[in-house]
């Protein structure tokens, strides 16, 4: 039995009327919600792994009901850093938040745990995880056994050796400490840095995905010139775990890669792009 997961994340929705960064990030979201119901109508769940809206504001999250309804599986929302977290529950109910008040939670299906989890910190670009949170989900991993378990979050944790390494996770070594007590953790999934990447973390498996916003070009340290923002891919990820492995693929909804120059960076009306 194979459980099937679409990973989207950093959908940045901005209030009607208004773009992000010279990109329509509603009408990117309706183009992913498409290629989900074309090509992977079969999946389990979608899971929106944060940075829903570009500012936090009420007026963008009141929009995405709407542009994730014509998706037939059930869907679940995290948050990132550019999301806000009382806004958010004002629009969304308090239903979504645990019993600390943070958005994260346990979804058991098909043999498998995977477990959201909340890294936004108020006022903080980089993400943390408190001692309430990492208690939470320490317990989590107990409940769960040698259950084979995929985490999610949006903040990447694991260094990637670029210039977003500075906006990472702090102390992702306490993470790594809870995660290391499970026998089973099968992949850890971030969105955060716009860009695909794939790796092993002290023995666990991590990827990062491109999502819905502009996309950021490979920069290693040898690299001369400055990080080079483009338009596409707009990507989500596929993950198919059963019992012999967890599997991550990656589908393109947009291919583009027009280069953005950072003097357009910022909102405008749509009818101004």
């Amino acid at each position: 039995m194979t459980l099937k997961l679409v990973i989207m994340s950093d959908l940045h929705l901005v209030p009607e009327g208004e773009i992000s960064n010279t990109l329509d990030t509603a009408q990117r979201l309706r183009q992913a919600v498409d290629s989900v119901i074309t090509r992977h109508a079969d999946a389990d769940m979608v899971i929106l792994a944060g940075d829903l809206a570009d500012l936090g504001e009420a007026d963008a999250y009141a929009r995405l009901p709407d542009l994730i309804a014509p998706l037939p599986m059930p869907t679940h929302l995290m948050l990132g850093n550019h999301d806000d977290r009382p806004t958010f529950l004002e629009v969304f109910g308090d239903a979504y938040a645990d019993e600390n008040g943070f958005v994260q939670k346990v979804i058991d299906a098909k043999g498998h745990r995977i477990i959201l989890l909340d890294s936004t910190e108020p006022g903080l670009v980089a993400g943390r995880l408190c001692d309430t949170r990492l208690a939470w989900l320490q317990a989590r991993l107990d409940e769960a056994k040698d259950m084979p378990v995929i985490v999610v979050l949006h903040h990447h944790a694991a260094r990637l050796q670029m210039p977003v390494d500075r906006i990472r996770l702090e102390e992702p070594e306490k993470l790594l400490a809870v995660l290391k007590t499970h026998p089973n953790v099968r992949h850890v999934m971030s969105g955060h840095v716009h860009i695909t990447t794939t790796g092993s973390w002290q023995g666990i498996p991590f990827t990062t995905i491109a999502g819905g916003h502009y996309s950021a070009k490979l920069h290693l340290p040898s690299a001369p010139d400055y990080v080079k923002l483009v338009d596409g891919p707009g990507q989500y990820g596929v993950i198919l775990a059963d019992e012999e492995a967890c599997l991550v693929h990656f589908e393109n909804f947009i291919d583009a890669h027009y280069e953005i120059h950072r003097e357009n960076f910022g909102r405008l009306r749509a009818d101004r792009r």
